[in-house]
C-alpha cells in the first residue's frame, strides 16, 4: 500500500489498536480505479491509499461489517496492526465501542456527519480546494481529446418562430437594462476603494434578513422550525448561506476578516492572521486571473444542516443552486451601484476551517465573489 497525502499537514501516525478492538469501514470510504491501480479514498481523510495487493482490497471489503482485530489477525495476513492504525488515523476506519451501539456506524463519532449523504460530502471536498491534491480550475484537461463545443447550440431542424420583434420593447425596462449591463470586473481602483457605506448598502440590498417567523415541520409530530425571508430565493426557505468578508481595501473599515450578521445587519470581526488574509486574497486574484487582489472578497459559506435536515439526496445540489441565485443578486446590485464584481469558481475549504475553527462538514465555503470599485469596464462574461 502506498500513501499519497492530500492535505499539506498530513503525516502518517498509526493509531493504537488492541486485539479486543472492533473496527469497521467508514461509510464515506470508497475504492475506485484510477488508471491501472485501485485507490482507497474518503472526503474525511488527509491522504489516499494506493492498493497494490488484491488481498488488502478483499480485507477492506470484509470490513463493511464490524470485525474484531483478533479475528482479522487470524484470517488476514495482508493487514498488520500498523496498517490498520494508519487507516484508523485517516478516518478510513472507525473504532466501535460496545456502549455506543450501532449508532456510531452512522455518526462516526460526530453527530453532524449524520446529516451528510455520501455523494454530497465527496462532491463538496472534491469540487473545492484544500482537501485533495487534484488539479482545480481551467486546466483544459480534455483539450487534446475532444474539440470544444460551440458557444451557441446548433439549431434544431423544426419550424422556427422568430421572437426578436416581439421581445424588444422601447424603451428597455430598468431590469432588462441592468441584466445587459452586468459583467465581471477583475481590475479594481485601489486609489478610490469601495466605502463602508457602499458595502453596507450592498449587503442590505442583497443579503439582509427582512423578516423571521416560525412554523411546524411538514410532518406529524415534527418540531417547530424557524424561517427567514431575504432578498434572494432559497430552497425551502432554508437560507443556509452565510457571508464572510476578507477586507483588503475599504474606506472606513479596517483590513480584516468579518462575518456578516444578516439578522442584525452588522459586521462582526473574526481573528485572522495577516498570512491567512493574504492567502485568501492571492488565491482569489489567481482564480480570477486578475492584476491585483479584490478590495472585498466575499466567501459564501453554507450551514449544511439547514438543508440536509430536510432534504435527502439533493441537499448539496440545492445549496449550489442557492449560491447561483445569490451570486446573480450580487452582480445586479453591484452593477446598479456602479461597483464591480466577479464570481470566483473555487475556494479553499481547509484554509477557511483554520481561520474560523469550523469543521468543513459543519459550515464551509461553497462560493466566492470579489467586490470593489472597478478601474475600467471590461467585456461582458
Amino acid at each position: 500500500m502506498v500513501i499519497e497525502p492530500q492535505v499539506a499537514e498530513y503525516w502518517p501516525q498509526p493509531a493504537k489498536l488492541g486485539n479486543g478492538d472492533t473496527i469497521v469501514l467508514s461509510r464515506f470510504a470508497y475504492l475506485r480505479r484510477r488508471g491501472n491501480e485501485m485507490v482507497l479514498e474518503s472526503p474525511r481523510a488527509g491522504a489516499l491509499f494506493r492498493i497494490c495487493d488484491p488481498a488488502i482490497a478483499a480485507t477492506l471489503a470484509a470490513l463493511s461489517q464490524p470485525q474484531k482485530i483478533s479475528t482479522l489477525r487470524r484470517h488476514a495476513t495482508s493487514l498488520n496492526l500498523d496498517l490498520l492504525g494508519l487507516l484508523l488515523d485517516s478516518q478510513m476506519l472507525i473504532k466501535l465501542n460496545a456502549k455506543d451501539g450501532d449508532g456510531l456506524r452512522v455518526n462516526e463519532g460526530d453527530g453532524n456527519l449524520v446529516l451528510w449523504d455520501f455523494h454530497d460530502l465527496v462532491f463538496h471536498t472534491r469540487s473545492t480546494e484544500g482537501r485533495h491534491a487534484d488539479p482545480v480550475g481551467g486546466a483544459f484537461t480534455y483539450a487534446g481529446v475532444v474539440p470544444p463545443l460551440p458557444a451557441i447550440r446548433p439549431r434544431w431542424p423544426g419550424e422556427k418562430i422568430a421572437l426578436r420583434k416581439l421581445s424588444t420593447p422601447e424603451p428597455i425596462s430598468p431590469v432588462a437594462k441592468l441584466l445587459r449591463e452586468r459583467h465581471s470586473i477583475r481590475d479594481f481602483d485601489d486609489q478610490h476603494p469601495v466605502t463602508l457605506a457602499e458595502l453596507a448598502q450592498f449587503l442590505d440590498t442583497t443579503a439582509r434578513v427582512l423578516s423571521e417567523w416560525k412554523n411546524g415541520a411538514n410532518f406529524d409530530g415534527g418540531p417547530e422550525v424557524t424561517y427567514s425571508a431575504r432578498p434572494y430565493p432559497s430552497a425551502g426557505s432554508a437560507y443556509e448561506l452565510e457571508l464572510y468578508l476578507a477586507v483588503s481595501n475599504c474606506e472606513g473599515l479596517a483590513r480584516g476578516f468579518y462575518h456578516y450578521d444578516a439578522g442584525a445587519h452588522a459586521l462582526v470581526a473574526i481573528d485572522a492572521s495577516a498570512q491567512q488574509l493574504q492567502a485568501l486574497s492571492r488565491a482569489a486574484e489567481f482564480a480570477m486571473d486578475a492584476p491585483g487582489p479584490p478590495q472585498v472578497l466575499i466567501t459564501i459559506a453554507a450551514r449544511f444542516g439547514r438543508v440536509s435536515w430536510k432534504y435527502s439526496s439533493i441537499a448539496y445540489s440545492l445549496i449550489l443552486k442557492d449560491v447561483g441565485t445569490m451570486i446573480q443578486t450580487f452582480y445586479l446590485a453591484a452593477t446598479d451601484m456602479g461597483l464591480g464584481g466577479c464570481a470566483i469558481g473555487t475556494t479553499n475549504i481547509d484554509l477557511f476551517a483554520k481561520i474560523t475553527g469550523l469543521e468543513f462538514h459543519v459550515e464551509s465555503p461553497v462560493g466566492q465573489f470579489a467586490l470593489g470599485r472597478g478601474k475600467t469596464p471590461l467585456a461582458a462574461s
